[in-house]
């Protein structure tokens, strides 16, 4: 039993001997749960942006756009007067659901000729898109009851009568995109897209760190001096074998029955300068962190949250300003809505330009900062070299 004790008191002196084990234990379940609760901290979603048409442009419908505003879970982003580019409109604004208000609603509902209002859902989204439908039903269902109440005491219907009679509009929704609101049409593409990054990250965080580690810098220095070989002889093995696995996911949409087949080719170029951000964010980690097992377990730190603070599932527009800056340090959260514009939208390239140009930008300050460093790890190891062979002549 002594023994026993004494190798449980060992134990613990190991680990509290470990700064970056005691960070990793206490910090990692302090660091989500705060992270966590601030992401899902409103518990619910507001101020989803909607699109109205208005093409009768009448009282009854600038009271119905009213009421779509006053409520806390819609937000207006765009009013228009006609349905002209509505598709791009909708990617563009990134709307939950576009409300089609016909022309001539108002005299149809004043001479009983049952107009009918139609929404479209965009499914791409499940969880705002149920959010903004359920919030448009309750909105729309409120103004068919005013408005049939007013209408019918207009026309000196008894008060006992009123709630007996007609329903002055219909309603109907239409889902767009991810029509049959397929779960895993929606999360799927988003978890292999997190399983790629976080493989990435782990790869690379041991490309030079386990080079410092091991003492074999020197050799590869040796070989090629220049910053841009190091970096690119790193980097092209994981670009190569990222494409395989890129051809995987592909067969995977075939194995499954997953719908995803249109803009492909433009989908893998962006994909390509997703895996090249990521790339340089592993790159740097490891020239700045010359140790193997802390490389990794700060990427690891970094990553597994990404997900989830990606905006691909809780919208971004929901998490407090300081998750967002997070957010957009991260790869994950600009590419992901590139594919699902592309893919679960059927939109065009150029609608995912800024995502493109984010990833650029992450890449380009990453790739920069890590052949600053490389640069100068790299004088200082030929440095260290040059004075210990020095040393003996001078002996």
């Amino acid at each position: 039993m002594k023994t026993f004790i004494n190798l449980l008191k060992r134990e613990f002196k190991l680990f509290w001997g470990n700064d970056v084990l005691k960070m990793l234990f206490f910090g990692a379940p302090l660091l989500y749960g705060i992270l966590i609760g601030y992401v899902y901290s409103k518990g619910k979603v507001t101020d989803l942006p909607i699109i109205v048409v208005d093409e009768d442009q009448s009282s009854m419908s600038a009271k119905a756009i009213e009421m779509m505003q006053d409520n806390e879970i819609l937000s207006i982003s765009a009013l228009q007067f006609d349905t002209q580019k509505l598709d791009r409109l909708m990617i563009e604004k990134d709307a939950a659901c576009v409300v089609l208000i016909p022309k001539g609603f108002e005299k149809d509902v004043l001479t009983k000729q049952y107009p009918e209002i139609t929404t479209i859902v965009n499914t791409s989204n499940v969880l705002t898109a149920n959010y903004a439908s359920g919030a448009l039903q309750v909105v729309l269902e409120t103004l068919k009851v005013g408005t049939q109440i007013e209408t019918l005491r207009k026309q000196g219907t008894p008060e006992n009568l009123i709630m007996s009679q007609y329903e002055p509009f219909k309603t109907t929704f239409i889902k767009k995109n991810n029509r049959s609101t397929n779960y895993m049409y929606f999360l799927w593409p988003g978890v292999l897209a997190t399983v790629l990054q976080q493989v990435l990250l782990l790869g690379l965080a041991l490309s030079f760190a386990s080079e410092f580690e091991n003492g074999t810098f020197i050799n590869l220095v040796k070989q090629t001096k220049n910053t841009f070989s190091l970096i690119a002889v790193k980097i092209i093995p994981y670009l190569i074998m990222s494409f395989a696995v890129w051809l995987m996911y592909w067969a995977f949409t075939w194995w499954f029955n997953i719908p995803f087949y249109n803009n492909l080719g433009a989908l893998t170029l962006i994909a390509g300068v997703f895996i090249l951000a990521v790339c340089f964010i592993g790159i740097l980690i490891s020239i700045l962190i010359p140790n193997q097992l802390k490389a990794t377990e700060i990427l690891m730190v970094v990553a597994t949250p990404s997900f989830m603070i990606s905006g691909f599932t809780w919208p971004l527009s929901q998490m407090p300003e300081w998750i967002q800056i997070i957010a957009s340090g991260i790869p994950l959260t600009h590419f992901l809505p590139a594919f699902r514009i592309l893919i679960i939208e059927n939109g065009t390239v150029d609608l995912t330009y800024p995502y493109i140009i984010n990833m650029l930008i992450i890449a380009l300050v990453c790739g920069t900062l890590s052949f600053i460093a490389l640069k100068w790890k790299t004088r200082r190891i030929l440095k260290s070299q040059t004075i210990e062979l020095n040393e003996p002549t001078k002996k």
